[in-house]
């Protein structure tokens, strides 16, 4: 008779003390040359992130030639005086970096990750990039004729269909933002060598911009390196450029993007609200989070566990643009994607959440979910020194204060349930919210009429 081989289990791993965790605090400092630096000393990320904030607004670029903030970013990695952008290229990949780069409202970013021991070379090149760029024209026409090849697969997109026609119901015609970050057609195909170099000339300079690095720098002399690599760009001295006014018109209203045998309706039902500088943004954080911020949220509990409409909605809160005086506003928004008979269903089940948060509030139990979700899992979410740079260049185009991200978590676990409810509440407010529908108007106009959530217009998906 065989003898059966004992199994030895190994005991189970118990789980140790929580250990006490902050948001790294970063030490700032300036260049010669009027750049502001903030650093941060992370010890074993042998991987480091630089993040280059440039105050070169959308709202600065010329009429007519919107997309061309967007070109200009591209085209930093398209050669310098010293190298071509395929020698610029090759180099990079010696270094084993990678650099992206693109605008927005505030301004231009430019990130870069690179190992340790190979940051000074990597840095050199950006600062090549920053201080000479090539912007040769071959490599300006390349990069325009890839800007208007992506411009008709974004407008297929549902989603990005939608947030173009959001965003143009929402602000004024002659606001950059009611018009798309990256250009239209008709904008970019107007965009030459000339006019990034103007553009770059008018608004890139290292007085108005801000390095951020973060990674472990034992052995790394970081102000030498920073002096010999970034310290090279040089450019005039420049005020400080007005911040305009953030308007936008929230009028209870529905615009449906017409796709005729469209299967799907893509919603985002949004209107503008305060940004990080108002005392509400915590409470608003977290009750934005309890509404539509995970799947265990109300959103996703009813329509998508109980009705079966979507797989997924999500409510959320973006910041569009800053200013020093604390006039800056963000993006309060509502998004998924629903099948198309139950778009109306769908729709009131979605009224019906947001009048039943403003009659009953949320739960004690939704905001202690919310407050673990987003607070338990920071120590996580800035594992990597990317993560870190990314938040602290966010800060700086937020004119937030370096403190900004450590402070927010200590509000968020002192915020109460009745805080969250009340700033939910008057995030999403019923009565003032635009909602734009990408789907099939034949099938859907009816019935989202039917809701009285406001007019109902159709346009043209084209």
């Amino acid at each position: 008779m065989t003898e059966l081989a004992t199994m030895e289990f190994h005991p189970q791993p118990q789980a140790g003390e929580p250990r006490p965790w902050a948001f790294p605090a970063p030490e700032r400092g300036a260049l010669g040359n009027g750049l502001t630096v903030l650093r941060c000393d992370r010890p074993g990320q042998q991987v480091v992130a630089v993040e280059l904030f440039l105050r070169a607004p959308l709202d600065a670029e010329p009429a007519g030639l919107d997309g061309v903030a967007t070109i200009m970013a591209r085209a930093f990695s398209e050669g310098t005086d010293k190298h071509s952008a395929e020698e610029f290229a090759a180099e990079l990949e010696r270094c084993g970096a990678t650099l992206d780069a693109h605008a927005d409202h505030p301004g231009v970013r430019l990130s870069l990750e690179v190992p340790a021991s190979r940051l000074a070379k990597a840095l050199g090149l950006v600062a090549d990039a920053l201080r000479a760029p090539a912007f040769a024209d071959s490599e300006i026409e390349r990069l325009v004729r890839n800007r208007l090849d992506e411009i008709p697969h974004e407008l297929a997109n549902p989603s990005r269909r939608a947030a173009k026609e959001l965003s143009r119901e929402l602000f004024p015609a002659d606001s950059r933002m009611s018009r798309p970050r990256q250009g239209t057609e008709e904008t970019v195909a107007g965009i030459d060598s000339a006019a990034v170099r103007a553009f770059y000339e008018k608004h890139v300079r290292p007085a108005t911009a801000t390095a951020v690095v973060v990674g472990d720098f034992t052995g790394v002399d970081l102000d030498a390196l920073l002096d010999d690599t970034l310290g090279s760009w040089t450019g005039s001295a420049a005020e400080p450029r007005p911040v305009p006014p953030v308007t936008s018109d929230d009028t209870g209203r529905v615009v449906i993007v017409d796709r005729p045998g469209s299967v799907q309706t893509q919603l985002l039902i949004g209107r503008t609200g305060p940004d990080r500088h108002d005392s509400v943004w915590p409470a608003q954080v977290l009750g934005t989070y309890c509404l539509g911020g995970t799947l265990t949220s109300r959103l996703d509990r009813v329509l998508r566990e109980e009705k079966g409409y979507t797989y997924g909605v999500r409510a959320f809160g973006q910041v569009l643009r800053s200013a020093p005086d604390g006039t800056g506003a963000a993006m309060l928004a509502i998004s998924g994607s629903v099948d198309t008979p139950n778009t109306g269903p769908a729709l009131d089940d979605l009224w019906k959440v947001l009048r039943t948060l403003a009659e009953g509030g949320l739960t004690d139990a939704e905001r202690d979910v919310a407050v673990q979700n987003l607070v338990g899992v920071a120590p996580l979410k800035y594992e990597t020194a990317a993560a870190v740079a990314s938040t602290l260049a966010d800060q700086v185009e937020q004119y937030l204060p370096d403190d900004y991200q450590a402070t927010l978590y200590q509000r968020l676990v002192t915020t109460g349930t009745v805080e969250a409810t009340a700033a939910v509440v008057n995030a999403f407010p019923v009565d003032r919210l635009v909602t734009v529908l990408v789907g099939d108007a034949a099938q859907i106009k009816g019935p989202v009429e039917a809701l009285g959530i406001g007019e109902v217009t159709v346009v043209s998906a084209e």
